[in-house]
């Protein structure tokens, strides 16, 4: 009987190639699902045996947590380094968008408003 293993929904391409040959390097059966033509199927990697469940996701647990640890480092070599922005940065780097995304912002606001009332939604 076959067993969900990894979900794809939302994985990146590269760890979603990493895993595809970890299991072909440990000779672990699979197969993989697509999200179909329009998104609704569930993309994953499947076992077609079970007994192999156990081996395959003590590999995927130990994938993840060097992938999360490799990801902290890089993240903190930015932060150390100065590449990465805070918000006050990107605010001082780009006014112009910082102020056309607020008044974006409020004319969604005000033209919700507005509807409330004028549909008399809003007892007023």
């Amino acid at each position: 009987m076959t067993t969900l293993l990894f979900s794809l929904r939302g994985v990146p391409e590269d760890e979603a190639d990493d895993v595809r040959d970890l299991l072909a390097q440990e000779a672990i059966d699979y197969y993989e699902t697509s999200a179909g033509n329009w998104g609704m199927s569930m993309p994953a990697l499947w076992l077609r045996d079970a007994s192999q469940l156990e081996k395959a996701r003590q590999l995927l647990n130990d994938y993840q947590h060097q992938r999360f640890i490799n990801a902290r480092e890089q993240y903190l070599l930015a932060k150390n380094s100065g590449q990465l922005k805070s918000s006050w940065q990107i605010l001082v780097d780009h006014p112009l968008r910082y102020l056309a995304y607020l008044l974006a912002m409020g004319m969604v606001v005000f033209v919700s408003v507005k509807l409330l009332f004028e549909l008399g939604l809003v007892i007023g």
